[in-house]
């Protein structure tokens, strides 16, 4: 989890290849209704977000069911956003993925074919509610190669990861 231009994809990716599990990229979620407004410069509201949550906890809740281990992206910057996605499943932990606002705004004027407009990080800092006590969740600075703040989610979860194969990264 964690603000658009934080590494979320990129890095669940890593993770999700060390660990050998399944990935979803929760924005291949949204509606295109959704990201025609976020292109829009209009940021999402709770009444938008809610059905997109409730798929991303659909996906999580089928996985599970297969008794299979899975990463997934969503900015999830709401406690009560993780509540929908962690409620009643305490197989499912949390990595937020922390940065500055100056590291993430340059990361986002480099970005390019994404649907999120660079102008909407201020709306994402705005609501943003960082992991507290009792969520079981884990803060992780981007200030590393992706790779290495893979490396950290696993060691800072307790996971089972081995390392990438030379050559890939």
């Amino acid at each position: 989890m964690g603000v658009s231009g934080s590494g979320k994809s990129t890095v669940a990716s890593r993770l999700a290849a060390r660990l050998g599990w399944l990935f979803l990229d929760g924005d291949s979620l949204h509606t295109p209704e959704h990201i025609a407004k976020m292109q829009a410069g209009l940021a999402l509201d709770d009444a938008d977000r809610a059905p997109w949550l409730r798929a991303i906890a659909r996906w999580i809740d089928d996985r599970l069911a297969a008794g299979e281990a899975g990463v997934v992206v969503c900015s999830a910057l709401r406690r009560s956003y993780r509540d929908v996605l962690t409620r009643g499943r305490p197989q499912v932990r949390v990595a937020y993925l922390d940065g500055s606002r100056d590291l993430i705004a340059a990361r986002l004027a480099g970005r390019r074919g994404h649907f999120m407009p660079p102008r909407l990080l201020d709306s994402q800092f705005a609501i943003l509610e960082p992991p507290g006590p009792g969520e079981r969740a884990v803060a992780v600075g981007i200030e590393n190669p992706p790779e290495r703040v893979a490396a950290e989610i696993v060691a800072r979860l307790g996971l089972p990861g081995q390392p990438e194969p030379e050559g890939r990264g």
